[in-house]
């Protein structure tokens, strides 16, 4: 296949995504693939990125894409990825160590170790919206990469739990948290969380309208973020919470889900901002809460760099992120794990119009995807 020297892609320009064209190819790194993108899923990190300054002027931003293979770097396992092959994955969009590398262009080049494979039968999408289900789109398998990544994660890495599928007995004997389970992370934690029987009972909070659905998804009780006295009402139920999950992870629910911390016995609050004891309110401050976090770039097994925080490689993180892909590919290609509810947009001239549609909508329950 004859590529081309120049491509198109959504880039930083101040603090505004702007579509420029004859950019180079991203470089093909060790085991990295080419990919010809199909389609892009949207994150509110995006924006963050933008608003923040959290990458580099002139780098490519996006990071959940999916496409075909059409060529390959070196350590690439080509008996497992062939040319032609359609997958989906992460990329560090927006990158200080990759600046011309990102989601939103007409090239990608993905790190093999993080990539899902697609069945053949997967294809576009006729429907400007899908609901959640199984995937059978490249618009769903979009909306997986960093949501699902970043909940292995939390529970391979962070909380330990095993890579076994639906085991009897529950891995910890204590019920566990999950605060935004209509969230896209959310909502790839429950199923998760059911599916490897991480808890004795996954206890939400989410809004009552997705009580149905997050059930579905093995919720076990939802408590409404809605109503004031949410936090007493679950102190009330629930004293011995192991793991509370703060999906959101702003200032607000950090200091809610940390209210809903057990007293008297250990737990450990986990949020996706890097919020740590200095973010939660003094009379709240307990000696037997610990803190924990996770970056989904950690995954990459590099250095990186966010604004003017730079982070170290952990080559256990990625250890335990490329293992969980191992595990779970087959999983979402037997139909067994769902994706979000989809929007979609059609080109890379509309994808600014998506990420202001995305920034003015942040709390919707819907994924906004394009297709390159």
């Amino acid at each position: 296949m004859s590529l081309p020297t120049t491509m198109n892609a959504i880039v930083v320009d101040g603090k505004r995504p702007v579509l420029k064209s004859g950019l180079p190819l991203p470089n093909l790194e060790k085991g990295t693939l080419l990919l010809k993108t199909k389609s892009v899923a949207a994150r509110i990190s995006d924006w963050k990125i933008l608003d923040y300054n959290l990458g580099p002027q002139g780098s490519i931003i996006g990071a959940d894409v999916v496409g075909e293979i059409v060529k390959s770097g070196d350590g690439v396992d080509t008996t497992q990825f062939k040319i032609g092959d359609n997958v989906f994955g992460f990329v560090h969009g927006a990158n200080f160590n990759t600046p011309d590398n990102g989601g939103f262009a007409d090239y990608v080049a993905l790190d093999s170790k993080l990539a899902f494979k697609l069945d053949d039968k997967v294809g576009f999408s006729d429907e400007k919206t899908l609901n959640e289900g199984p995937i059978t789109t490249f618009e769903g398998a979009a909306t997986v990469p960093c949501s699902w990544i970043t909940a292995g994660a939390t529970l391979f890495h962070h909380i330990k739990l095993k890579f076994e599928w639906e085991p009897k007995q529950p891995q910890i004997g204590r019920p566990v948290l999950v605060w935004g389970g209509a969230t896209g992370l959310g909502q790839a934690v429950i199923q998760l969380l059911k599916k490897v029987h991480g808890f004795t009972k996954i206890v939400v909070v989410a809004s009552k309208k997705h009580e149905q659905l997050l059930k579905s998804y093995g919720a076990d009780e939802i408590f409404d973020y809605h109503d004031k006295d949410v936090i007493k009402q679950i102190k009330t139920k629930y004293n011995n919470f192991s793991w509370l999950i703060d999906c959101v992870s702003s200032p607000d629910t950090f200091n809610q889900v940390y209210q809903c911390s057990p007293d008297g016995m250990t737990s450990t609050v986990f949020n996706f901002m890097m919020m740590n004891n200095d973010s939660v309110k003094p009379e709240y401050r307990k000696d037997t809460v610990k803190l924990d976090d996770a970056m989904v770039y950690s995954s990459t097994g590099v250095e990186y760099r966010l604004g003017d925080s730079v982070f170290p490689a952990d080559p256990e993180y990625r250890t335990d992120v490329t293992n969980f892909v191992k595990f779970i590919n087959a999983h979402f290609i037997d139909g067994s794990l769902r994706h979000n509810p989809v929007k979609i947009y059609k080109g890379l001239d509309n994808v600014v119009q998506m990420l202001d549609d995305l920034k003015a909508n942040s709390n919707s329950g819907d994924r906004y995807v394009v297709d390159v």
